[in-house]
């Protein structure tokens, strides 16, 4: 009996694939043009600050978009929001594609982006208003899809296309799949009926939020960049963005359910508790998911598309793990999923603070496989629990909440990372550099290349482990807020 009631109806199924074939190329674009940068940079004559761009812009469309998804998928029908939202996608990816200059792949990629900001947060709205509430847990672990192998995918995709072929096809490619998309989303996707057609968009919230969000990430994109939390840009902007979030609050307080992201929403504990860990979730994953693919080409010396294929065994453990995530979801409820989740993650991550460019592949796959298991069960229980309180009328203002959250979140932790190892490397070898300079190294003049290339290589490795070892420590600041997410074994 229990089986029969767990069973999810094939109907449901269907919907929840079309949605997600229709987020799988911009989750999988997003992490492709990441490692086009010096291609793009030598193919354009141009410089790396301005080539950034084609990333930094993507990403601030994106944040820009999320805010707006609320009040279209409440003012017009959702399957036509969705569909708007993969044809923006599709054409900013012709555009990219053709663009004959920088400054056209950057205006191209706006439209990507912000193409990309309606669709991701759709995807989960649509889902909880096809099923209302029920058996979410495995909906979202199907959803989740794209999410888990767009960084594992990405890289090597767009590496083999670098490799064999021109930085276009980075573009190219979405064109079938978002196509496809398209064409499913026409003939399968249900109508989602407006629920509030007389709602006026809230202008100044949308724009006091997408304001607020886009310029606290541009901050943390400079600091990435620089590695510095400490620049002037990155105080400025980051300044600002509080300001700007401060002001919303303000603004909120007076619209009351107007608001474009009503304050009723924090007063639910799982919301709250969710916002909060998917918040912690995307430093903590984020972080070690951008060391992962540096480790093994800097220390271990591999190429692009070998470090992505070592990748695909942290693969294995989010595709092995996303079938029962779903299930305990909806049994055990989030708390146990995300503490057990965690420990797995713990675990899979900690020994790649002693992995050295000799360590055996073996164990680096299997401590891969066991991280990919844990990272598997951790957004998905928290994207469900951003819902289990909310009413049929909050679902997109909580999937305005969550992706602001994961957004901020994850270019916090690329961030961090990138600041811990660039002043860990610049302070290491600023004194190594010293004391050779003072000769307080004995070693033969035919042996110092040698001798200087294995230094370095130690200071490097040494490097990733002290950063390896402090997110590893850093994610058990989750497991706070994991203590009020759901617990159905209470009931």
């Amino acid at each position: 009996m229990q089986t029969k009631t767990n069973k999810i109806p094939a109907r449901t199924l269907l919907i929840a694939w079309i949605l997600v074939i229709g987020a799988l190329a911009p989750m999988l674009d997003s992490t492709m043009v990441n490692i086009a940068l010096h291609t793009l940079t030598s193919n354009f004559h141009s410089s790396v600050a301005t080539t950034q761009w084609t990333i930094t812009g993507y990403v601030l469309a994106t944040g820009i978009a999320v805010p707006f998804s609320g009040w279209l998928v409440n003012h017009f029908d959702g399957k036509y929001v969705y569909l708007f939202g993969e044809l923006v996608f599709l054409l900013g990816s012709i555009f990219s594609a053709v663009a004959p200059n920088i400054n056209l792949l950057i205006a191209a990629r706006l439209v990507q982006g912000f193409g990309a900001g309606l669709i991701v947060p759709l995807l989960t709205t649509l889902l909880v208003k096809t099923t209302h509430g029920k058996q979410i847990g495995q909906l979202m672990a199907i959803v989740g899809l794209p999410m888990l192998i767009g960084p594992i995918l990405g890289p090597v995709i767009g590496g083999v296309i670098l490799k064999y072929a021109s930085w276009r096809w980075l573009f190219w490619v979405n064109v079938p799949v978002a196509a496809l998309s398209a064409i499913l989303i026409i003939t399968m996707l249900p109508h989602f009926p407006a629920e509030n057609k007389q709602q006026r968009l809230d202008w100044l919230g949308t724009i006091l939020l997408a304001a607020g969000s886009s310029t606290v990430i541009y901050g943390i994109v400079q600091a990435s960049q620089k590695a510095s939390f400490q620049n002037k840009t990155t105080v400025l902007y980051l300044a600002a963005g509080i300001v700007l979030f401060a002001t919303y609050v303000w603004w909120a307080h007076r619209q009351q359910e107007n608001a474009v992201l009503p304050l009723s929403l924090f007063h639910f504990r799982t919301f709250d508790a969710s916002m909060v860990a998917l918040l912690i979730s995307g430093m903590v994953i984020n972080g070690p998911m951008l060391l992962l693919p540096l480790f093994f080409q800097q220390v271990r010396n591999m190429s692009v598309i070998n470090a992505g294929l070592l990748l695909g065994f942290q693969g294995i453990g989010m595709l092995v793990a996303r079938p029962l995530i779903g299930r305990l979801i909806d049994n055990v409820g989030a708390k146990y999923v995300v503490l057990g989740s965690m420990l797995f993650s713990f675990v899979g991550t900690l020994p790649f603070a002693y992995f050295t460019a000799d360590t055996s592949l073996v164990w680096i796959a299997i401590a891969l496989v066991i991280r990919g298991i844990g990272v598997g069960g951790v957004v998905m229980p928290l994207m469900t629990d951003a819902y289990a309180q909310v009413t049929g009328s909050q679902v997109s203002a909580a999937s305005i909440g969550s992706r602001i959250a994961q957004n901020v979140g994850g270019s916090l932790g690329s961030a961090i990372v990138a600041t811990l190892l660039s002043k860990y490397l610049h302070t290491h070898m600023t004194h190594f550099a010293h004391l050779l300079k003072l000769g307080h190294y004995h070693v033969a003049p035919t042996a110092l290349p040698q001798f200087i290339h294995q230094h370095s290589l130690m200071i490097q490795t040494h490097a990733f482990q002290h950063v390896f070892l402090i997110t590893t420590f850093a994610s058990l600041i989750m497991i706070l807020p994991a203590l009020f997410l759901t617990d159905k074994r209470k009931r």
